[in-house]
C-alpha cells in the first residue's frame, strides 16, 4: 500500500469516525490535517476538521467541553502551520512525500505549539473552546 492511499484511507475513516482512539495519535492528526488542507484549502479544511474531530471524540467517548476533547486554538494553529508548510514545494511535489518530511521533520514535535504559546495560555479552557493568540510569539 502506498503512503497515498494509507493517507487517503485515514481520512475515509477520519470522516466515518472509525478510526480506533488508539490510532487517533498526533502523528494520525498532522496526517489528517496535511491531507484536509491539501484537498480543501485552509478556510474549509478548518472547517471540516472542526466537525470530524468533534464527531470522532464523541464516537471514542471523549467529551467535547472545556477541558477535553476538541481544542480549537491548536486546530486553528496546526491549520495554518500545516498549509504554510504544504506551500514550501514546489508544485511538482508529491503529496505524499510533503507528508513523509512533515511527520519526520520538527514540525511533528509534540511540543512545537510551546515556541508559540506558554503552557498556561495554550492549555486553558479558553484557548479549547475559541481562538486565543500566541503570547510567546506569532506564528510563522
Amino acid at each position: 500500500m502506498t503512503m497515498i492511499s494509507t493517507l487517503d484511507d485515514l481520512a475515509t475513516r477520519f470522516a466515518a469516525c472509525t478510526v480506533p482512539k488508539q490510532e487517533w495519535t498526533h502523528q494520525a492528526h498532522l496526517c489528517v490535517g496535511a491531507w484536509h488542507v491539501h484537498h480543501y484549502g485552509r478556510e474549509e479544511a478548518l472547517a471540516r476538521l472542526r466537525a470530524g474531530i468533534r464527531a470522532l471524540n464523541d464516537s471514542h467517548g471523549t467529551a467535547n467541553t472545556e477541558t477535553s476533547g476538541y481544542h480549537e486554538t491548536i486546530t486553528v494553529a496546526y491549520v495554518r502551520i500545516l498549509d504554510g508548510f504544504l506551500r514550501t514545494f514546489d508544485a511538482g511535489v508529491p503529496f505524499e512525500d510533503r507528508v513523509r518530511q512533515l511527520v519526520s521533520g520538527p514540525l511533528a514535535d509534540r511540543a512545537l505549539l510551546l515556541r508559540y504559546w506558554s503552557k498556561e495560555r495554550l492549555l486553558s479552557p479558553a484557548a479549547r473552546l475559541g481562538w486565543v493568540p500566541p503570547d510567546l510569539a506569532p506564528l510563522p
